[in-house]
């Protein structure tokens, strides 16, 4: 096995929130990547427009920056499990990690889901403590919390012996020591190049380059990124495609790129140990491997995490159809899907009773949201379901997946927080109170339980809880779980609101729409106190007269009305309701509109 000493790769891996993409900036501007003059977007790698909004990453994306004689290819990854597809991707285009994790917050669920992937693949790790600025950093006790978690996920003695780097991130400092002096990250890029070893494989042997993640590009088509594990490639080369299901398929390489920064540079070869991005494989899924003509050698492919929620999505049929939207047929809804399966593999399609309607199954409420906000910025309209979760056969018993969650909250609410999780079925495991008036509890909890567990939540807290939720495997069905204590307030007729109609309605529950809002039969227009559904007229208009009242010119005043976003109306629904979502609009109504017929 030779070595191809001047490259190193490493992904980022940490929690949501903890600064991987910041960092990344940073180590962009020391390595000169950009020109002096040349303006730089915060949280460059966030490429798309959802990723910047919500400040968190969505899609693994590769990037490289030089250090001396050292090209350094860095993979961004996300924290959110529910894009753990994308993370168990990305580490096997590398050969170490950086793991990173808050001064403050201490190692968190997807910490622990990215370390357990990285411990799983045998990656060497740097820990990188950053946010060493905060006022309320706990740094060392943030890394004995790193080593327990370490210990905790079977860690081997060898992997236990890790460097640790203090950073902050924000201003672009490394160090060795908190109390050190430091201007750059220079100790970072050092660690790395000293740490992390070169990638291994013979340029002489056969070529085998397996891919990891695809692109998509208006004028060259797909694009495949992945990682050249041995053998070489060269421009114009002829390669087979090893298929998944185990035919092949020549093709010839018309472009290759590598990364720089965030520019992509042309390359005429690829040794072992390049990450390249390469053009002219029609066909081409991720886990597939290029190799020779002559002597094919395929790769194992990747193996994937089940999927453990599913939604359905139809086409909109309710009487507002076609109003706001561009795409509205079946047609348009399954070329989407389709389109989406081929970049993202953790999600699956089936036709789900009858050509207009599919069953999207996927990872979390998260993913699939982020799924559907992204159809509905590209013009498309469509009805969906309540989310459920997907049920697991095992020795002939019931099983559904069960989730890890962790719940940082004041002192006062810890009551309130074990109430409602007992309620959804919790278990809990650990309970911490680092004697900051926070504490840290963690439950098992069936994945039916956190369907719409964070609007309750953050009202019984008053907005303080932070929550997050790791897959922990199967467990035996628990039974019912109680959902939404209210019912729904149902629009009787089509027709505009009025503010009279709302004046009176309001004491029956909140409205979810303000006056003057077109509304139809059947569309769900505030949530009833009680629990069953009541029909209300909501475009009555007051009645001119020409009799004096006494009471007749009294002002009335409207409560603002509570708009749902997308994530609070799929939690929000139940299972004979969905959610029309529009380019403009998020509408909640019932599958079935006529009032006569439900």
């Amino acid at each position: 096995m030779s070595f191809n000493p001047s490259v190193r790769n490493i992904a980022i891996i940490a929690h949501v929130d903890h600064g991987k993409t910041t960092l990344v900036d940073a180590m962009f501007r020391q390595s000169g990547i950009f020109r002096a003059n040349e303006h730089v977007e915060e949280r460059a790698m966030d490429s798309n427009d959802l990723e910047r909004e919500r400040g968190i990453t969505i899609l693994a994306k590769a990037t490289g920056v030089r250090f001396g004689e050292t090209k350094i290819n860095i993979v961004d990854t996300p924290g959110h499990s529910d894009f753990g597809g994308e993370v168990e991707r990305a580490l096997k285009l590398v050969d170490g990690v950086v793991l990173l994790v808050d001064s403050s917050e201490g190692p968190l669920p997807q910490t622990r889901y990215v370390l357990m992937k990285a411990l799983e693949a045998g990656l060497p790790q740097i820990v990188v403590i950053n946010k060493i600025d905060r006022p309320d950093a706990r740094i060392q006790e943030v890394l004995n919390e790193v080593y327990d978690l370490f210990i905790d996920l079977d860690a081997r003695e060898d992997q236990l012996s890790f460097p640790v780097i203090y950073t902050n991130a924000k201003i672009g400092v490394a160090k060795l020591q908190p109390e050190d002096e430091a201007t750059d990250l220079r100790v970072l890029f050092e660690s790395i190049v000293a740490n992390i070893p070169a990638p291994k494989g013979d340029p002489e042997g056969i070529l085998q380059l397996q891919v990891g993640n695809l692109d998509y590009s208006d004028y060259l088509g797909r694009l495949a990124i992945g990682r050249v594990f041995n053998g070489t490639l060269r421009l114009n080369d002829e390669v087979a495609i090893a298929k998944l299901n185990g035919t092949f398929q020549k093709a010839r390489i018309t472009k290759m790129y590598s990364f720089e920064g965030l520019k992509q540079v042309d390359e005429t070869i690829g040794r072992p140990g390049d990450i390249l991005s390469i053009a002219g494989l029609e066909g081409i899924t991720i886990g597939e491997t290029l190799t020779n003509v002559e002597t094919p050698m395929p790769m194992p492919p990747i193996q994937i995490d089940e999927p453990t929620i599913a939604m359905t999505f139809m086409i909109n049929n309710s009487p507002f159809a076609g109003r706001e939207g561009t795409y509205v047929t079946s047609r348009n809804l399954r070329d989407r899907l389709d389109k989406e399966l081929l970049t993202n593999v953790s999600i699956k399609v089936e036709e789900f009773g009858g050509p207009d309607a599919f069953k999207v199954m996927g990872r979390g409420e998260l993913q699939l949201a982020i799924l559907i906000e992204m159809m509905r910025r590209e013009g498309y309209e469509l009805g969906v379901g309540k989310p459920e979760i997907l049920t697991k056969q095992i020795d002939g018993k019931t099983n559904e997946p069960l989730e890890m969650l962790t719940v940082d909250c004041p002192e006062n609410f810890v009551g309130v927080v074990i109430e409602k999780m007992g309620m959804r079925k919790g278990k809990m495991e650990k309970m911490v109170n680092h004697g900051s008036g926070r504490v840290r509890l963690e439950f098992l909890v069936p994945s039916r339980g956190l369907i719409g567990l964070r609007n309750e939540m953050l009202t019984d807290t008053k907005g303080t809880a932070i929550m997050n939720s790791l897959f922990h495997g199967y467990i035996e069905w628990q039974g019912d779980i109680p959902m939404r204590p209210t019912g729904s307030l149902i629009s009787d007729r089509a027709g505009k609101s009025t503010g009279y109609a709302l004046f009176n309605l309001q004491e029956r529950g909140d409205m979810f729409i303000s006056s003057g809002v077109d509304v139809y039969e059947g569309m769900i227009v505030g949530e009833n106190a009680r629990d069953s559904d009541l029909d209300v007229n909501i475009v009555k208009e007051k009645k001119m007269s020409n009799m004096r009242s006494s009471g007749a010119d009294e002002a009335i005043r409207l409560v603002p009305p509570r708009l749902l976003n997308l994530e609070q109306a799929l939690e929000f629904i139940r299972e004979d309701e969905l959610v029309e979502v529009t380019p403009k609009s998020i509408r909640l109504r019932k599958k079935v509109l006529k009032q006569n017929q439900r």
